[in-house]
């Protein structure tokens, strides 16, 4: 009868998983699925243009990390207050999480719009990419404020459980940016042709719609992060609040930088690789993304569902979350692994037609069939353990894996053994390795659980 009882419990738990989990992974395919749309369309302007728009993603990541860090610490703890049942805590996070990020956002866009020029410079560009370059990223970054106000509440409804607005809103984005870059790129239907120009405004007019989406979510009356009860209950910026997103995200953005540095040598060195190699290696960080969609979207509901188990002291109901978000994503991995050994070719010639770029990526492509099922599961490990708050260690993790093992790997065998962007993913396929072995290490400890936030 017990064990009946445990089955039904476990598929209740699957379902669970599931519900919380599709609408996460929606959202960041739909996410991916538009840079991709917005590489393509871009690469009508040619190889350069591809390479332009590469250049700046580490750099705009690297601004937006101290973001990355905070949503991580308010969808951790509103999980964990909602599972406590202290709705008034959970709310007064959203508000101070809120009130920082807008100070913070005011700061580092003013910063990198003024030194652009430099920081694309750093980043790798040449005679044929810099100017579209610096004109790409200044757009993108003066747009940065809606895309941050987007994130943090999009946070905190995650942590609550609700991941179908965080879809909704990803998803609508991603639709405008693409109808725009139909109408700016190329000049469509009577609009001016801005070419790279209007790829960057397009992707902002998305940014500034789904933040009006966000903001709206909060007036809703099923809502648990909610702006009439934030003003019924007057609740302010709280220094209380702020330590403790800031132990959580001080970590978290650590291990963002620890990671940048990582992707922003790795980029560097592939930058210097040729125009061609870089194109190719842009389309397969691209392809790679898709991989990061799904394990995001599984790590989402890791964090949501093991938080609030913790929160309420279900240890147990923690520990089978994890486990459950584990093994879809595994066999999510295992599918995809298998499209890119059939489709990967393909792929590739959705961006360009050149034949030593579509080459590279049928080389890029193996390589990726082992990594796509490291990281998604290294993904899931290092939810489960930032939703418990253990995130110092996923942070000596992500140090030791992307900046020290991923830059060296990458370095001595492209500089030293001359093996070109074989070096380069070798590098990558080191990081994601190492990253494994020491999350999924840590993990089955089980120690986790006993963490409190």
């Amino acid at each position: 009868m017990e064990k009946k009882k445990q089955v039904i419990n476990n598929g209740a738990m699957v379902r669970k998983a599931l519900g919380v989990a599709w609408p996460a992974m929606a959202e960041m395919l739909f996410v991916t699925l538009a840079g991709m749309i917005d590489t393509m369309m871009v690469s009508a302007l040619g190889e350069s243009a591809i390479s332009a728009v590469g250049l700046t993603v580490q750099p705009k990541f690297i601004g937006l990390t101290l973001f990355f860090g905070i949503n991580v610490a308010v969808s951790a703890l509103v999980a964990r207050r909602k599972g406590e049942q202290d709705r008034e805590q959970a709310n007064g996070i959203l508000v101070t999480a809120g009130v920082v990020s807008l100070l913070l956002c005011i700061l580092i866009t003013t910063v990198f719009v003024v030194f652009t020029p430099w920081m694309m410079e750093i980043s790798g560009s040449n005679a044929e990419t810099h100017e579209q370059a610096v004109e790409y990223f200044r757009i993108i970054m003066a747009g940065t404020i809606f895309n941050v106000i987007t994130m943090v509440i999009n946070a905190a409804q995650r942590g609550s459980g609700n991941t179908r607005l965080s879809m909704t809103t990803n998803l609508t984005s991603s639709i405008v940016n693409v109808i725009f870059n139909y109408l700016l790129i190329e000049g469509n239907m009577g609009f001016p042709r801005w070419e790279i120009k209007g790829a960057a405004i397009a992707t902002v007019l998305g940014t500034v719609v789904s933040a009006g989406m966000a903001i709206f979510s909060l007036f809703r009356a099923n809502s648990y992060v909610s702006i009439p009860l934030i003003r019924k209950l007057k609740l302010r910026f709280s220094s209380a609040i702020w330590k403790s997103i800031w132990r959580i995200a001080y970590n978290s953005s650590l291990e963002n930088i620890a990671a940048r540095i990582g992707f922003l040598a790795t980029a560097l060195v592939a930058a210097r690789l040729g125009t061609k190699l870089f194109a190719a290696h842009n389309i397969g960080m691209q392809l790679l993304g898709l991989g990061f969609s799904f394990a995001d979207g599984m790590q989402v509901a890791a964090v949501a569902l093991s938080g609030e188990a913790l929160g309420a002291g279900q240890k147990d109901a923690a520990r089978k979350y994890a486990t459950i978000c584990q093994r879809i994503g595994l066999a999510i991995s295992l599918i995809l692994s298998l499209l890119l050994i059939v489709g990967g070719r393909w792929y590739f010639s959705l961006f360009s037609a050149d034949a030593e770029v579509l080459a590279t990526g049928e080389i890029i492509c193996r390589y990726m069939t082992v990594i796509i099922l490291l990281q998604i599961s290294q993904i899931i490990f290092s939810g489960c353990l930032r939703a418990a708050g253990d995130v110092r260690y996923v942070l000596m993790a992500a140090t030791v894996s992307i900046a020290i093992i991923r830059t060296a790997v990458t370095v001595i065998l492209v500089y030293v053994f001359d093996l070109k962007l074989h070096g380069v993913w070798i590098g990558i396929l080191a990081d994601q390795a190492t990253r494994f072995v020491l999350v999924s290490t840590r993990f089955r400890k089980g120690k986790w659980v006993d963490l409190k936030i």
